[in-house]
C-alpha cells in the first residue's frame, strides 16, 4: 500500500485514445512518398492494418509481418533518426488528437496529477508527441541498436501484459499510489492495463470491452471531436522535408497485427 499522500498518476493509451486514428494509418502514405518504403511494404503495411481491423490473424501471419517490420529500419543511423523526426514530426504526421482527451490530460495535471503515455508504437514517434501533449513521462516500445544504428530486432515490447508491468515499475521508482490512479484505453489489449488502477476508463470500446466495463462497473467514455494538434497546442513552425518516421510506424504496425490476433484470443 502507497503511503498517505503519495504522489498519483494518469496513465493513457495512445492510438485511438488520444489520438483519433491508429498512427499506422498516418504513416504508411508518407513513408511511400518519402521513399522510405516501397510499393510492396506500403501494401503489406495496409495488410497489416486490415488484419488489426478484423481482428484475424495466426501466429505465423503475426510473426512474419513484426519480423519485416521492424527488420525495415535495420541499419538506419539513430542519430539522423532522431534529428530528423524532432524537425517533421508535426508536418509529416499531424495527428488528429480527441478534444475530449485533451482535456482530460489538462485536468489530471490541474488536479497534481502525473500524465503518462502508455503505447505499443515507437519512443522515437511517442516521445515527441508526448512532449507536445504536456506528458510527464512515456512507456514505449524501443528498438535495438548497435553501434548508433538500429539492428532491426525489438529491444522492448510496450505490449498487452508488459504494459501493466512498466506501470508497476513506474509506480515502484516514482512513488505512484496505483490504487489512486486513472487509466484510459480503447483496446481490449490493454485490459492489464487498466487492472492496474484504481480508476480504469475505457474509451470508445468495441463490444467486449465494453461488455467488461458494465461488468465492472468502469466508466465508458465516448471521445468524438477531433482536432488538429496544431490547434490546441501551440507548436514551432514544421521543416517541410519527409521524415524517416518508420522507426515508429514500423514498430506500430508489426504491433497492430500482434494486437489483432490478440484481441481474438481475449474475446474468444
Amino acid at each position: 500500500m502507497a503511503p498517505v499522500g503519495a504522489p498519483t498518476a494518469a496513465f493513457f493509451d495512445l492510438d485511438k485514445t488520444i489520438i483519433a486514428k491508429s498512427s499506422v494509418l498516418a504513416f504508411n502514405k508518407p513513408f511511400q512518398a518519402g521513399g522510405l518504403i516501397s510499393r510492396r511494404a506500403a501494401l503489406r503495411s495496409a495488410y497489416a492494418q486490415f488484419v488489426f481491423m478484423v481482428g484475424g490473424a495466426d501466429h505465423d501471419q503475426v510473426e512474419r509481418m513484426r519480423q519485416f517490420m521492424s527488420q525495415l529500419t535495420a541499419g538506419w543511423d539513430v542519430a539522423t533518426v532522431r534529428e530528423i523526426v524532432a524537425d517533421t514530426l508535426h508536418n509529416v504526421v499531424d495527428p488528429l488528437v480527441y478534444d475530449e482527451a485533451v482535456r482530460l490530460i489538462e485536468e489530471h495535471h490541474a488536479a497534481g496529477r502525473d500524465v503518462v503515455i502508455v503505447s505499443t508504437s515507437g519512443s522515437e514517434v511517442v516521445e515527441p508527441i508526448g512532449f507536445m501533449l504536456g506528458a510527464d513521462r512515456v512507456i514505449a516500445t524501443r528498438l535495438e541498436v548497435q553501434n548508433g544504428r538500429y539492428t532491426g530486432e525489438i529491444d522492448y515490447y510496450a505490449y498487452a501484459d508488459e504494459k501493466a508491468n512498466a506501470i508497476r515499475r513506474m509506480a515502484a521508482e516514482v512513488g505512484y499510489d496505483l490504487d489512486s490512479s486513472f487509466g484510459y484505453s480503447d483496446s481490449l489489449t490493454d485490459l492489464p492495463m487498466l487492472e492496474a488502477v484504481g480508476h480504469p476508463h475505457v474509451v470508445n470500446p468495441d463490444k467486449e470491452l465494453r461488455r467488461i466495463a458494465a461488468s465492472r462497473g468502469w466508466p465508458v467514455l465516448t471521445f468524438s471531436k477531433p482536432v488538429t494538434l496544431r490547434s490546441r497546442i501551440h507548436l514551432p513552425p514544421p521543416k517541410p522535408t519527409l521524415a524517416a518516421l518508420a522507426v515508429g510506424g514500423a514498430v506500430a504496425v508489426g504491433a497492430a497485427v500482434w494486437v489483432g490476433a490478440k484481441r481474438r484470443q481475449l474475446g474468444a
